[in-house]
């Protein structure tokens, strides 16, 4: 064999191990992608005017789903979590209040522990119990409301156009799949929450 044929050889296999190099490089990072995706963060597309203004029709959100685990949920924050009549659909409210609290609604307030609450984010929309629907609640919530261990009260920052605790009453903290961390589109609206 010449050394020209060895020099060739050598360079096959080198451009040969580059490749398989960067195949598994490039399967590292997808295998990475992957178990990022399923653990640590979560995909949201907002399909409802429930969260509105905080929250527009069709913005998408990464959510982080770790800290849970480890700290317990706080009032004021925006949660995903699983639809607790069953739908199969992921729902995202406001933690609007955490176990042991007590939960009032009336003349379009809300109270928390007897405090009138001042939400910045609801621009003024009445909170209403939802009594002109009691033929739809699944829980026949009555006021004042203790909110159960383990459990949040969740609701929309558009009070008006929500199905949220006042519906399906106190979530278990268990459902809850992620903390909405930002808003990544439309790029437009990009920010976080």
């Amino acid at each position: 064999m010449s050394d020209g044929d060895a020099g060739t050889r050598r360079g096959r296999e080198g451009i040969l191990w580059e490749l398989l190099q960067w195949l598994g490089s490039v399967a590292f990072v997808f295998i990475l992608f992957v178990l990022l995706r399923i653990f640590v963060f979560g995909v949201y597309y907002v399909p409802t005017g429930s969260m509105t203004d905080t929250i527009q029709v069709g913005d998408q959100l990464i959510g982080e789903k770790i800290s849970y685990r480890f700290t317990s949920p706080k009032v004021g924050e925006i949660v995903t979590f699983d639809d607790p009549d069953g739908s199969g659909e992921t729902l995202i409210k406001r933690i609007i209040a955490t176990s042991g609290q007590t939960i009032d609604i009336h003349d379009g307030k809300l109270y928390i522990d007897g405090v009138e609450q001042e939400e910045s984010y609801t621009k003024s929309r009445p909170t209403y119990a939802l009594t002109e629907h009691a033929a739809n609640l699944s829980g026949g919530i009555k006021y004042p409301y203790r909110v159960p261990e383990g459990c949040v009260w969740l609701m929309g920052d558009n009070r008006t156009n929500s199905l949220d605790s006042r519906y399906f009453g106190a979530v278990s903290t268990t459902r809850i799949s992620s903390h909405a961390l930002f808003i990544y589109l439309p790029f437009k609206d990009a920010r976080t929450l």
